[in-house]
């Protein structure tokens, strides 16, 4: 699959979620078999370009190509200079974001928000368009809630724009991240339109990946929350949609590793204040599924200091190796029973 004159590995996504898709986390899943990821939405308003959350959340040193920087706000001419802004810091993709459902950004009207003015959306694409030589892609909704769903309308005007790709989650803003995902919007917009179209929404097993792909003609499929602390399931769906077959789960061996680099990352990118407090999380989605795991991460949580943190999760995977050679870990180790 390509993204302009990108060639990608495999139709494996990592969808951006803010907090979540730092550099170190991205450079994890491509590593672990990710085809493509997208960074945290960057804010317009060049006011923030130059805080320190800003210049992080769009920091590319070192990672694998291409490099996607998502963008987010409502005034065309400031997304535009924003998206000029990235690309001249590095960028080789970027991507709208017309998908956020969280209120403190759509009571900014931006991210889903959008989607209730069509001339504002068709205005936003053509001027980001319009202002860089590099791909342009949209992730989006089904709609603003499900009596308003506009996603063909969207999609075509996309396509007319000059997007390169459309990523649709198959929720309206309305519904947030309630219930259940549906596909048949996706599918209606795939047979609309003549460029690449991903499937994001509840996506978790290389089953579901493999049974949404059919049912919606989808070029590829994008991952968001199953990927939290199981940054393996790149890995695992592309070799299932590949070869049928399931890989086994991790060893605890390759999973104390990965950890330890995931950490050591972290940190290098964060400074060690900061980097112990935001690794909680990565930590806990790591520990959740595992004998033990909430136990320790309540403890975890009270340490403040590196090196305290990294030896606590030697001792935590040393007890692992009590259960199996391999993670006892949520759906992989049900799978290898079966």
């Amino acid at each position: 699959m390509n993204i302009g004159p990108y060639s990608l590995r495999n139709n494996v996504f990592v969808a951006p979620m803010a907090g979540v898709t730092d550099r170190p986390f991205r450079q994890l899943c491509k590593q672990l078999g990710a085809g493509y990821a997208v960074s945290e939405m960057a804010a317009s308003n060049p006011r923030l370009w130059q805080s320190e959350k800003s210049t992080r959340r769009t920091n590319h040193d070192g990672e694998m190509e291409p490099k996607a920087v998502q963008i987010a706000g409502a005034d065309p001419s400031m997304l535009a200079e924003c998206a000029r802004h990235n690309v001249a810091r590095g960028a080789q993709i970027i991507d709208i974001n017309m998908g956020c459902p969280v209120k403190k950004v759509c009571n900014n009207w931006c991210g889903s928000a959008l989607l209730q003015d069509e001339q504002l959306v068709r205005d936003i694409l053509q001027a980001v368009v319009a202002s860089v030589d590099v791909p342009v892609t949209l992730k989006f909704r089904t709609g603003w809630d499900r009596a308003n769903k506009n996603a063909l309308t969207i999609a075509r005007m996309a396509e007319d724009s000059g997007i390169a790709m459309l990523t649709l989650h198959g929720r309206t803003r309305a519904d947030g991240y309630s219930g259940e995902a549906e596909y048949a919007t996706i599918a209606a917009v795939k047979a609309a339109v003549g460029i690449p179209v991903v499937a994001n929404g509840d996506i978790d097993t290389p089953e579901k990946a493999k049974y949404v792909l059919e049912l919606t003609g989808a070029d590829a499929v994008m991952i968001g929350r199953a990927a939290q602390g199981r940054p393996w399931i790149f890995r695992e769906i592309a070799h299932y949609l590949q070869t049928g077959d399931y890989l086994p789960a991790p060893t605890v061996a390759e999973a104390r590793l990965v950890m330890a680099e995931h950490l050591q990352a972290h940190y290098a990118f964060y400074g060690e204040y900061l980097g112990v407090r935001t690794a909680r999380k990565h930590i806990g989605w790591y520990v959740r599924e595992l004998p033990g795991g909430e136990e320790f991460r309540r403890r975890m949580n009270l340490l403040d200091q590196c090196p305290d943190q990294l030896a606590a999760l030697e001792t935590f995977f040393d007890q692992q190796l009590g259960y199996g050679e391999r993670l006892q870990y949520g759906l992989a180790a049900d799978r290898l029973v079966a």
